[in-house]
């Protein structure tokens, strides 16, 4: 073999090795949402293949069967390709420094990756490599091994959350079932006051663990009519509601929590590529319509809590949502949450999801542009 094609083969194994490594840190080490190549093209091809065949099924349950195994199923795949772009990277490097037949470099390759030892060389380049292609092998499994449980704790905290969340909003979730229930347990000052710094806190996690690993975002609920994403806009929702349609002493944990839970939609958001304007109008449109609204407000009266000015209400509520409109519809559709009012009711995935599935009709969506524009910073009048 020339000096210039093993050149190339030791050049090109080297440059995959390094690339597969910074991959693996990125995805399992570095405590920040880094944009990765390799992780976006697994995520991307494994969720093909799921929902292609989660289209097969006819009921939300089924897909949702299909579904549920998709974040796992895409761990193990990664895993994989790790391990794989090592094995064909070493048996590169050994084709150009050790043999010049390809399969005795594969041998070579595989033998030191499993750490099986069937197959040595002499040569004192070779014993190298083989001894650090074992070491990087058992390297990305430790790795694998540690993320897990760091995974698991973070799916548990964020799934206690959506399960409280059934008691107080209902199933599907939606704002208007969530004021009722607290006002017919009278001092609902009080306790939202707990609610919202729980939620605060809540979304908080949530940021750093869905940023920092991506993967969690794919991670289907334990029941399959709850999703982390319907649970924030639900409570979003409300908290936007209760600060700009019902009479009360001003509630800055309510302002806060809503802040934190648009901030918290957004940088998960940036993480998986979804645009969105980081500076709306307050007077954009958003996807909830004010027919819609003004059915909510209805249905408030009637359970008797006393509502504002209906006008001014959807102008304060509207400024609300349209820092979280763009962002709560596209996570909704990213990760095929369940049928839920003003959330993935109007974000559907293939065709298959329709509002008459929901229990509880909300109407006819408004327009999309306002979900198009984005998150808006906060200001003094909580628009």
């Amino acid at each position: 073999m020339h000096l210039a094609a093993r050149l190339l083969l030791v050049g090109g194994g080297a440059a995959i090795i390094a690339l597969t490594l910074l991959s693996t840190i990125r995805s399992t080490i570095l405590p920040r949402g880094v944009s990765d190549w390799l992780t976006r093209w697994v995520a991307r091809s494994v969720r093909t293949g799921f929902r292609a065949a989660a289209s097969r099924r006819d009921t939300f349950e089924g897909r949702d069967r299909v579904m549920a195994m998709f974040g796992p199923v895409q761990l193990m795949t990664l895993l994989t390709v790790w391990l794989g772009l090592i094995l064909g990277a070493y048996t590169m490097v050994y084709l150009g420094l050790v043999t010049s037949s390809p399969l005795r470099a594969l041998e070579l390759s595989g033998s030191s990756l499993t750490t099986l030892g069937t197959s040595s060389t002499p040569q004192g380049a070779g014993s190298l490599l083989t001894y650090t292609e074992a070491g990087l092998g058992l390297l990305v499994i430790t790795l694998l091994i540690t993320y897990l449980p760091s995974i698991y704790q973070s799916f548990s905290r964020r799934e206690n959350g959506v399960g409280l969340l059934a008691v107080r909003a209902g199933s599907p979730p939606t704002a208007t079932e969530m004021l009722i229930r607290f006002h017919r347990i009278n001092e609902p000052g009080s306790r939202f006051k707990e609610l919202w710094q729980s939620w605060e806190s809540w979304f908080t996690d949530v940021e750093e663990t869905h940023s920092t690993f991506p993967i969690l975002a794919y991670f289907r609920s334990p029941k399959p009519q709850q999703s982390w994403v319907t649970a924030a806009g639900t409570v979003l929702d409300t908290a936007a509601m209760w600060v700009s349609a019902v009479p009360h002493d001003n509630d800055p944990d309510a302002q806060l929590t809503l802040r934190a839970g648009f901030l918290c939609l957004r940088r998960i958001a940036e993480v998986f590529g979804i645009a969105f304007d980081p500076d709306p109008a307050p007077d954009d449109p958003v996807s909830v319509s004010r027919s819609e609204f003004d059915e909510a407000l209805t249905e408030l009266e009637r359970a008797g809590i006393t509502i504002t000015e209906r006008d001014a209400a959807w102008q304060a509520w509207r400024g609300w949502r349209v820092n979280y409109d763009t962002v709560l519809l596209e996570l909704a559709r990213l990760v095929e949450a369940p049928l839920a009012p003003w959330t993935s009711d109007r974000s559907p995935v293939g065709g298959r999801q329709r509002r008459a599935d929901i229990r509880r009709p909300v109407g006819t969506a408004g327009s999309r542009r306002g979900g198009r524009r984005g998150l808006r910073r906060l200001s003094g009048d909580g628009r």
